[in-house]
């Protein structure tokens, strides 16, 4: 795991740290060969290209991926404009729909894992 990020997450403040915590567990628990990099002043996971960031914000922590069209948001969830990156605020850890996370996650990666 990147230094970096887990002190991005460490600095963070005590709610949003455990939301962090868990989207990177989760990540790393289901993505086989996921690296990270800290771009853009945020965490980045990737395997070939960059499919997912954290964000922490005042209130809420967003999740973000990259070729989010092709994830099926039934509930239309995911904010934001762009074809291609959208994100979802997640408010605090009882808001945290760990299977349905997976679920995209593993949408967005499906074609790029070794």
């Amino acid at each position: 795991m990147n230094k970096q990020i887990t002190e991005y997450i460490n600095s963070s403040p005590e709610k949003q740290k455990e939301i962090l915590s868990s989207i990177r567990s989760l990540i790393h628990q289901h993505v086989k060969n996921v690296t990270e990099e800290f771009k853009w002043s945020r965490p980045v996971f990737k395997l070939k290209k960059d499919f997912a960031y954290l964000k922490t914000n005042k209130n809420y922590c967003s999740l973000g991926f990259m070729k989010a069209h092709k994830i099926n948001d039934v509930n239309n969830l995911l904010e934001g404009t762009g074809k291609d990156m959208r994100h979802i605020k997640v408010y605090s850890i009882t808001d945290f729909n760990e299977e349905l996370i997976k679920e995209w996650i593993l949408a967005v990666t499906k074609d790029e894992e070794n």
